[in-house]
């Protein structure tokens, strides 16, 4: 999310509306009643010899524009936000009008003061409404009446409402048609809440769409069409749905998208790839699939995108080497790479082999669960002259000859990370001279390597960060899923939540589904929907330009 926006408060300090303060006392230029006790106070001869006089009984703050004020409140955190505010009525003013991200307690309890809370934050923009499984969530009049008090809202994110209905999401999206991003996770509204949101919000650019049970009736679930939207939405995310595939008119009906993750979702989905590959003007330029039931076909499709630039394949066991030959030989822009065979061997030299050769622009690149040998490592660390990440967890064949390869090709190599592979401190000492732009390097679970190659290998390349974990070797499996860790889950959804306030006391526990779940749909999730014991160990290293990167 960024940054908060600008804020107007109303001018400097020829504008400020000093009615809002009361009388000031002796010497004091504004004070709240609170503060009048605490300067009698200090005023008192038990206190005056401990007060420096140089302050005196000025409010320096009094000089500070409005403006400047909210700037300073804006680096503040959440709870020193409200720790300020209540200093005095000025400052209380002045906090509220510069908030434009705000989380509350989606309780029902809230209702009732929902006039009061958005009276005073009535500059909103980004809002997010979280209700924990056990409590009763905010309903359809409490909705409403909130799309009334913000119809500035660009951005909502909706975590555990189970009851908001269909009516209430279509009076939110009649009232708040600026909406620019919508995250819902486990609400029980369905296919005509949402395609009345895609109809009234025509600025709409970002979708996200996790558990939404309403929409969990078979195959008897309306289609959810473009809209207005069509022509506006840029991403759309689609996790753990049972009846995803009603999405597809959505998908297929968005004449901008350029970003589409679908995980832990039911259904066959080669046939929605070759609708999309199928329009040569799609500008589709980033794929997240993880325990998806797609095939080559599908990634055959999915290589008639010309402008992939992100392809994430996550325990998708129907993919073989045919599939990312096809992605590899006709995506030349192809710049970040994620592979996570969950070692069916499917997915080898082949098609890593024909990654290197046609991904000269390769930035990215991590392979999990995959056993590819010298051969393939030697055509990626020749080949793709611009790669400055690369993580290789869970293989087999991945040993010291190979690592030293990749220390002696991979000049423009930033951050490495090795797990769970049959590497000794032999092969670490090689990157002591080699990849000289390394700046970091991460050693887990490898089960050969010692504490003194870290300490050794830091003594000889001082700027370089070590970080190495030798314990728990085989307790852990490896795990590349990306949506496991959350890591990747708020590129939809709002960030930086520091800056939020939560109201009364904000929640994002997961909820429960109250719609009983068919046989079919617990052993299809029992195959592809389960979590690992462990989460991933790879997080976002970089932001969505790729042009800047965070640790590994």
């Amino acid at each position: 999310m960024g940054q908060y926006s600008s804020t107007h408060c109303g001018g400097g300090p020829k504008n400020r509306h000093h009615s809002l303060h009361p009388s000031p006392l002796p010497n004091h230029r504004r004070s709240t009643s609170s503060q009048s006790d605490f300067f009698s106070l200090m005023n008192s001869d038990e206190y005056e010899s401990t007060i420096p006089s140089v302050f005196g009984n000025l409010d320096y703050t009094d000089d500070i524009p409005d403006e400047c004020l909210a700037l300073i409140f804006q680096c503040l955190s959440s709870g020193d936000r409200k720790k300020c505010s209540l200093v005095c009525r000025r400052w209380l003013l002045v906090e509220g009008q510069s908030r434009h991200r705000l989380a509350l307690n989606a309780k029902s309890e809230i209702l009732p003061y929902i006039p009061t809370i958005f009276s005073r934050f009535h500059s909103v923009t980004k809002l997010a409404l979280r209700c924990d499984r056990k409590s009763v969530s905010v309903n359809d009049e409490a909705l409403t009446l909130i799309s009334l008090r913000c119809s500035n809202l660009i951005r909502l994110k909706i975590r555990g409402c189970r009851d908001v209905t269909d009516v209430g999401m279509s009076a939110f999206a009649k009232n708040c048609k600026s909406l620019k991003k919508f995250s819902c996770g486990s609400c029980m509204f369905g296919a005509k809440g949402m395609n009345a949101l895609l109809d009234y919000c025509s600025s709409l650019e970002e979708l996200s769409v996790k558990r939404l049970r309403g929409i969990s009736d078979g195959f008897a679930a309306d289609p959810i069409g473009p809209g207005a939207a069509g022509s506006s939405l840029k991403s759309i995310c689609l996790k753990e749905l049972y009846n995803g595939q009603c999405f597809a008119p959505l998908i297929i009906g968005s004449k901008n998208l350029k970003t589409l993750k679908l995980w832990r979702c039911l259904g066959d989905w080669d046939r929605l790839f070759e609708t999309i590959g199928s329009n040569r003007e799609n500008h589709v330029a980033e794929i997240h699939l993880e325990r998806l039931q797609v095939s080559d076909t599908g990634l055959m499709a999915i290589s008639s995108c010309p402008r992939l630039e992100i392809l994430h394949l996550v325990k998708t066991p129907e993919c073989t080497d045919v599939g990312v030959v096809a992605v590899a030989r006709k995506c030349k822009l192809l710049r970040k790479v994620h592979i996570d065979g969950w070692r069916t061997n499917r997915i080898g030299d082949e098609g890593l082999v024909a990654i290197a050769e046609n991904s000269s622009n390769l930035k990215e690149l991590v392979l999990i669960g995959l056993n590819p040998t010298s051969t393939s490592l030697l055509a990626i660390a020749s080949n793709c002259q611009k790669l400055e990440r690369l993580a290789l967890c869970g293989s087999d064949t991945i040993g010291d000859p190979e690592v030293s390869c990749i220390a002696t090709k991979c000049m423009a190599l930033k951050k490495l990370c090795i797990k769970g592979c049959e590497v000794t401190d032999e092969g670490i000492e090689s990157f002591a001279w080699g990849c000289p732009n390394l700046v970091k390097i991460k050693v887990k679970k490898c089960k050969n390597v010692t504490g003194d190659v870290a300490d050794w290998l830091r003594a000889r390349r001082r700027s370089l960060a070590v970080n190495l974990d030798i314990g728990e070797i085989d307790i852990e499996p490896v795990d590349g899923s990306a949506s496991d860790s959350g890591a990747l889950e708020e590129a939809v959804e709002f960030q930086h939540t520091a800056t939020t306030l939560p109201i009364t006391g904000a929640s994002d526990s997961p909820s429960t589904s109250n719609v009983d779940r068919s046989s079919s749909s617990r052993q299809w999730f029992g195959v592809f929907g389960g979590r690992s014991l462990v989460a991933c160990t790879i997080r976002r290293w970089s932001n969505g330009n790729g042009d800047s990167s965070e640790s590994l």
